[in-house]
């Protein structure tokens, strides 16, 4: 019985996902020291993401790691679990128990969970990143894994407002993301009138359109 397509062999998968990897190393390693940092009182403090404190921010990015390597480990095995087997529920329960914890603690979660991340991205870049298929409620496979890692850390790196800005991010991961995001407005502009002013600026036909309202993204 054959494989299904997108579990066969794949040259373009393995170098790839290795670039990946390797960014994610380096964004793993700056959030961690910018973790390293901080105090208690920094942790309590208010994040970019409303409602969020810092250690909120902290617990989503560890969380998050854990979850891409609950699904790798499952793909490893031939099975298929989700990186959030109880849904959202549980993933907003998991950030809320851990949110308060020491600033010691939290930079020690987001260590620890990037670490065991980062040796499942080795195993399944060694074993040829096997049962593809096995999406887990995903809509990306498992090679994916560390592009769609690298969003999370850099992304939520800037939510924490602790000094960290789009403007730090690696060119690597801008080419990357750009055209996703780009991609992604026509479905999230909420009134046809300002998507025709976004057109006219971006074809050079008007000025910027001011305030667009978006639906929320992710």
């Amino acid at each position: 019985m054959s494989e299904p397509a997108n579990t066969a062999p794949d040259e373009r998968v393995a170098p790839e996902a290795s670039a990946g990897i390797e960014l994610c190393r380096a964004a793993h390693q700056r959030v961690i020291a910018a973790a390293a940092e901080l105090g208690d009182e920094a942790a309590r403090g208010l994040s970019l993401l409303p409602g969020w404190s810092v250690g909120h921010v902290l617990t989503h990015v560890a969380r998050n790691a854990d979850g891409h390597a609950r699904r790798l480990e499952a793909a490893l095995r031939g099975e298929e679990v989700a990186r959030y087997p109880g849904g959202p529920a549980e993933r907003d329960t998991d950030i809320e128990a851990g949110a308060t914890r020491p600033a010691r603690q939290l930079a020690a979660d987001v260590a620890g969970s990037a670490s065991r991340l980062e040796d499942v991205w080795t195993r399944s870049a060694n074993a040829g990143w096997p049962n593809r298929h096995l999406l887990a409620g995903d809509h990306w496979t498992t090679p994916e894994s560390p592009w769609r890692r690298l969003r999370e850390v850099e992304v939520h790196h800037v939510d924490l407002g602790i000094g960290y800005g789009p403007e730090d991010w690696s060119e690597e991961y801008v080419r990357w993301e750009l055209p996703r995001v780009l991609a992604s407005l026509p479905d999230r502009i909420r009134d046809p009138h300002d998507a025709g002013r976004m057109i006219a600026w971006l074809i050079g036909r008007a000025g910027q359109p001011g305030a667009v309202r978006f639906e929320p993204w992710g």
